[in-house]
């Protein structure tokens, strides 16, 4: 792999814009006077990003592809609150929909990231 940084994977940029949008969807709607949904919301959307970050910052794959299931999990919560969300009329669909469709892709790039980090692992074992 060749980012230096996790600010450089594309993974990481596309979780802190899907943060961004939550943040938006819940200032404006309802969902913002739900405290305790709109703040599981909000946490489970930051643990997507930050364990992206923590994992990398471990230094080897196997710890940072833990992280990447971590962010995974945290992104399938985000879907399922979003769901609650939407089911109270908090939300509307069209801003599910989105951040819907925003989850879907993030999950399937951490799934695809994992891979990869679990292919290049064995390559490397294999030259060893």
């Amino acid at each position: 792999m060749s980012a230096k940084a996790f600010e450089d994977l594309e993974i990481w940029k596309l979780s802190i814009s899907i943060t961004e949008k939550v943040y938006i969807v819940i200032t404006n709607s309802k969902l913002k006077t739900d405290y305790a949904l709109s703040d599981q919301i909000k946490r489970a959307t930051i643990s997507i990003s930050s364990n992206i970050a923590e994992g990398f910052e471990r230094n080897n794959n196997k710890d940072f592809r833990r992280f990447l299931y971590y962010s995974k999990g945290s992104a399938g919560e985000v879907r399922s609150q979003l769901f609650i969300a939407l089911s109270q009329k908090y939300i509307n669909t069209e801003d599910y929909n989105i951040l819907y469709n925003d989850l879907i892709n993030i999950s399937k790039q951490l799934k695809g990231f994992i891979i990869y980090l679990s292919k290049w692992d064995e390559q490397k074992n294999k030259t060893d």
